[in-house]
């Protein structure tokens, strides 16, 4: 596949991540998790309960297609440096079996809120509490994968940079834009009441994502230029 078609399709499938990621996480958990209300956010899964298994099905979609694009990028670049671009795709590996086993923690408040027999010896506010826990702790798996959302846009980043194929900014934005995601994953850890701390790095990584993204959807990958 020529290269400017081998782009677009990898800026279709990044929109699609993009699309999805942005569905499961604001439209559906956003609006049906309460901060420190267990019993609210147990009652806003039960009564949505459809809405929030579509919810389940975008992030399954978003992990395959961040599995999918990348490796279209790896097609795409690995002749600029295949060593990076093969260090790019340990990282996309990585982060795609971190959100893999989180969608367990997303998995688990549909089977709390079952009404199974065998739940029965928990209470009511002990079942809304361990949905809550649960929906927390994939909150908490999701900003683990920003390990690898940062790692993989230095080497795909570096790799713009050095390709030909696209504007050198896009490569400085995304090898800067990695450092934003590792910042959410450090403040979370490091300073978790003080999120304005990672709100700078996090917008910066959501730019260089987007005009990538777009760059891929609408210029493509023109003709390498000889300034690798």
């Amino acid at each position: 596949m020529e290269n400017g078609r081998l782009a677009r399709l990898a800026g279709l499938l990044y929109l699609g991540n993009i699309a999805t990621g942005v569905f499961s996480q604001l439209s559906v958990r956003a609006s049906m998790i309460v901060p420190g209300d267990a019993a609210a956010t147990a009652a806003n899964i039960s009564g949505s309960g459809f809405l929030f298994r579509l919810g389940v099905i975008s992030d399954l979609a978003m992990i395959v297609l961040f599995l999918l694009f990348p490796y279209c990028l790896f097609l795409l670049l690995k002749s600029v440096r295949e060593s990076v671009a093969r260090l790019m795709m340990y990282f996309v590996v990585i982060g795609v079996a971190i959100m893999s086993m989180n969608m367990l923690n997303s998995i688990a408040p549909l089977l709390l809120l079952s009404g199974a027999g065998y739940l029965n010896t928990f209470s009511t506010a002990q079942l809304s509490s361990l949905t809550l826990f649960f929906m927390e702790m994939h909150e908490f798996g999701y900003t683990l994968a920003a390990i690898s959302y940062g790692t993989w846009l230095l080497p795909l980043g570096f790799l713009v940079y050095k390709s030909g194929f696209f504007p050198r900014i896009l490569g400085i934005l995304l090898m800067a834009g990695s450092l934003g995601h590792l910042s959410q994953l450090f403040q979370v850890i490091l300073a978790p009441d003080a999120e304005v701390l990672s709100y700078p790095g996090l917008a910066l990584a959501t730019i260089a994502e987007f005009s990538f993204c777009l760059w891929l959807l609408i210029k493509g990958a023109g003709e390498r230029t000889d300034h690798a």
